[in-house]
């Protein structure tokens, strides 16, 4: 595991991401914990945080200029209450493959009130029951929850399901918050083990290809051009020597980068309702 010092923070990759934000990488470090983030000064609209050992989701200072944190592939359970103070301007949070557990864990997300994608797609509190409902009733700023839009149907069925007393008790029933997770102890000499990772499939290509054919937008062309080239010719290269960043599946790049397949309706109901 590597402390994320200032030094490292200073000497991580720092890049134009297909969306013309300015990104810092800090993927693949196997970074225990969120700190010392002051040392970006404020000079990042998305931190990549991919492919660490991230328990919590916490430990920012005042940053307002980030829009994007993507935290795919760590061990994120909980998530710090008043995240909104620190990241005022925070739109997109990708939790993709984490630990969150229960449906209660997500509350915290209620009150950052900027926040309009989200995903907590591979987590155990995906399967659970009433979990899509629960967070548009609970996170009704969301416009994009696990890549799907939101329909209005939804958010009319979430205000039905957890409407009155009756869905007062069944939230509080099935929202509760998991218990602490006991951190285990490091053994020095002992291999760090990568989990959660992903390799570049044909069928990871097909989807990219079909993402491909739906695009509706020249910028999001050329970021699906650049990524399925970016797959096919990975399958070809030689292993780098950081075998973190080796793993990086181009697919989900695109998905962390929210590369949304469009239901077929509702799109202009939806955009309608966040504007009143």
């Amino acid at each position: 595991m590597v402390r994320l010092t200032v030094d490292v923070i200073q000497g991580a990759p720092q890049s134009i991401n297909p969306i013309k934000e300015r990104q810092l990488d800090l993927r693949g470090y196997r970074i225990p914990e969120i700190e010392n983030m002051g040392a970006t000064l404020d000079q990042f609209d998305t931190i990549d945080f991919s492919d660490n050992d991230i328990r919590k989701l916490e430990g920012f200072p005042y940053l307002k200029r980030i829009k994007s944190l993507l935290l795919n592939n760590n061990r994120i359970s909980r998530i710090a209450d008043n995240l909104e103070e620190q990241l005022p301007s925070l739109e997109t949070l990708i939790l993709t493959n984490n630990n969150v557990g229960n449906l209660g864990d997500l509350d915290a997300l209620s009150t950052v009130k900027t926040l309009r994608f989200l995903s907590v797609l591979k987590n155990p509190v995906a399967l659970k029951k009433h979990y899509r409902l629960y967070v548009i009733f609970r996170v009704p700023q969301l416009r994009i929850l696990d890549f799907k839009r939101i329909k209005m149907a939804e958010r009319e069925e979430a205000k039905k399901v957890f409407k009155g007393k009756k869905g007062e008790a069944l939230a509080k029933e099935i929202g509760q918050k998991s218990a602490p997770e006991k951190v285990k102890t490091f053994t020095p000499g002992e291999p760090a083990k990568l989990e959660n990772t992903f390799a570049m499939t044909t069928d990871d290509q097909k989807a990219l290809k079909n993402a491909l054919a739906k695009a509706t937008t020249l910028e999001e062309v050329e970021r699906l051009t650049q990524l399925l080239k970016s797959g096919q010719d990975q399958a070809t290269k030689p292993k780098e020597a950081n075998g973190n960043h080796d793993q990086v599946n181009p697919l989900q790049k695109a998905v962390d980068e929210n590369i949304v397949e469009e239901d077929e309706d509702d799109e202009g109901d939806q955009v309608q309702e966040m504007e009143t």
